[in-house]
């Protein structure tokens, strides 16, 4: 039984585009990839702008297409401003009731708010507790840039081992390690086995070790069970999830160009034997040979709810070599925009790590609910069974989720907008790169930024639009009980499709 149904990504051009986009979302395309960058420094997200600064000029994605479809839905875009007009409720309200109508059994919460003020613009039943599916990847998000920071890297490192010639590949935290030579300017592969391999190596020569070179592992960072009990069984057959370690290939992924089906079940001794035969490959041209075989270090952690590692593992030899890897904001962006959890349940407890809990399951749930309270986004409510959202257990308000966003998008705490490009441009890129495609939600795409979530009986959505007056909103919309199949996506999207065209004065 596959739950979650979206897919693991789409590349930002060939894949939708290849689907004749409607003409609207061709010119809107440059515009929309441009909204990032911009968001950096749009006084509409941070409040008001000081009087005696003069007024902006409309910042390039709210300029008007030279060309747009007949009846444009866009066509009073206006730049976006503190002072642009916000949304009357009512007027709000109407259109989104009118939308946010299930196709069978189950129902949906909303609320939707002004970023810069958090007034409440739209809210059903927006405080009740729900299933969040994938939203919740968005708390992990923001307790990962809080914790750690979007600037950090987590290495990987080769350490001398307690017998000569003996090396321990270390994890720390990587799980999108590569195979081969490291990529400098990707996520997935940022550090290669290869590279760390041919340094190792080096390293050994200069040492004037001679004898064949044992390689162990070191994976004791994490801890606790490898599985979390509140995932199905299924699902991890499916490949939605698989036992965690603090060092991966491809987050996991036999082949980083297949995101999915079946996951390696030991992703740790994988990583390790690849890193030997490199290093095999490396030593052989250097006159040295290497063992076969792999064994872990003999296991030294904490159980689970005692104290954390220093975040390198246990081993405390000599670092031989190490490679780093993307940086955290570049993780959390690969995350939300393909929905990876196994990604976010390592950067999960990686986050747990370095608040001083253990790297485990429990450890990681309570790093992102103490990020949370620190945020000041109440939370006694939000009960938290993983740090992913695969878990049904999960229960998060509409309301949480969307106060979530406003914290990315607006808060104080400026390392939130790290994690502003991974959210899914409606139409162009990730899990909602094949939706938006039609007339009845031709008004979000292109604008609509929003992390999706998918199980059997569960959709939901939230993100952020900057509306038809330069309004910049936030918003959740979660839909739960539902029947399977039904074509319930289509109603969240024509419901951030009004709010990206409104002009609901």
């Amino acid at each position: 039984m596959k739950r979650r149904t979206s897919p693991a990504g789409t590349d930002p051009v060939t894949g939708p585009l290849r689907r004749s986009l409607p003409l609207l979302l061709q010119t809107l395309l440059v515009a929309a990839l441009a909204l990032p960058a911009g968001l950096a420094v749009a006084p509409g997200f941070f409040g008001a702008p000081d009087p005696a600064t003069a007024a902006p000029s409309a910042p390039p994605w709210h300029q008007v297409p030279g060309s747009l479809a007949a009846g444009g839905a866009l066509d009073s875009i206006e730049p976006l401003t503190a002072a642009a007009p916000v949304p009357e409720p009512g007027s709000l309200a109407a259109q989104l009731n009118q939308t946010l109508k299930v196709d069978g059994a189950g129902s949906f919460t909303g609320v939707v708010q002004d970023a810069a003020t958090g007034e409440v613009l739209f809210d059903r039943s927006g405080d009740a507790v729900r299933v969040p599916a994938s939203n919740m990847k968005l708390l992990t998000a923001v307790a990962a840039l809080r914790t750690l920071g979007p600037e950090r890297r987590f290495s990987t490192t080769a350490v001398s081992g307690d017998t000569p010639g003996s090396v321990v590949l270390t994890g720390g935290g990587d799980v999108l390690l590569g195979a081969g030579e490291s990529a400098p300017n990707a996520v997935m592969g940022h550090a290669g086995l290869a590279s760390l391999a041919k340094a190792t190596v080096r390293a050994l020569k200069d040492d004037g070790v001679s004898v064949p070179v044992k390689v162990l592992l070191d994976d004791s960072l994490f801890t606790g069970p490898a599985l979390n009990p509140a995932w199905s069984p299924e699902d991890v057959a499916a490949g939605e999830v698989a036992p965690l370690f603090p060092l991966a290939l491809n987050s996991a992924r036999f082949d980083p160009a297949k995101t999915t089906g079946p996951r390696p079940q030991d992703a740790a001794m994988s990583a390790a034997k690849a890193f030997s035969a490199e290093l095999a490959a490396a030593a052989s041209a250097a006159g040295l040979t290497v063992a076969p075989g792999v064994a872990r270090v003999p296991a030294g952690s904490q159980p689970d709810g005692g104290t954390a590692g220093s975040g390198s593992g246990s081993t405390s030899g000599r670092v031989l070599a190490e490679v780093q890897s993307a940086t955290v904001g570049q993780q959390v962006d690969l995350l939300l925009r393909t929905s990876d959890n196994y990604l976010t349940e390592a950067v999960g407890r990686m986050a747990a790590v370095a608040s001083g809990k253990p790297g485990s399951n429990q450890g990681a749930v309570t790093a992102v609910l103490q990020q949370l309270e620190q945020l000041k986004i109440p939370a006694g409510t939000l009960r938290a069974a993983d740090v992913s959202g695969l878990a049904l257990a999960n229960q998060v308000s509409a309301r949480q989720l969307s106060e979530v966003v406003r914290a990315i998008t607006s808060g104080a705490d400026t390392r939130l907008r790290a994690g502003l490009d991974g959210f899914p441009i409606a139409g162009l890129t990730g899990t909602l790169g094949d939706r938006y495609l039609d007339a009845a939600t031709a008004r979000g795409a292109g604008l609509v930024r929003a992390k999706t979530g998918t199980l059997n009986t569960v959709i939901a959505l939230s993100g952020y639009v900057v509306d038809a007056d330069g309004r910049l909103l936030v918003f959740s919309f979660i839909g739960n009980g539902l029947t399977p199949g039904a074509a319930n996506k289509a109603a969240l999207d024509r419901a951030a499709s009004v709010l990206a065209g409104c002009g609901c004065r």
